[in-house]
């Protein structure tokens, strides 16, 4: 599902609790979400942080990191990645 079929913009944490809702991990290249979740402790489903990557490299990335870091996406982990650089963190629940 992508957020603009849901309309006009609903903001940043009402998608991350449809997300959360829903059991789905949310793919972004917003970096305000890591903040709902780390700072104001925000329930989610795991998400996907692609703030440098190009938009032609988008979706065969999200497909190998789907693949790559299927568990730690299932812990409600935030995966960043920025160039080469895959970061996986856990925030505390």
């Amino acid at each position: 599902m992508e957020a603009r079929t849901l309309g006009p913009d609903p903001g940043d944490r009402a998608l991350l609790e449809l997300a959360a809702s829903t059991g789905r991990v949310l793919v972004t290249i917003d970096t305000d979400f890591g903040e709902l979740i780390y700072v104001h402790d925000q329930p989610h489903a795991g998400l996907i942080r692609l703030p440098d990557v190009p938009t032609e490299q988008r979706i065969a990335l999200v497909a190998e990191v789907l693949q790559r870091h299927a568990h730690a996406l299932e812990a409600k982990a935030v995966v960043t990645i920025r160039g080469e650089r895959v970061r996986i963190s856990h925030p505390s629940t």
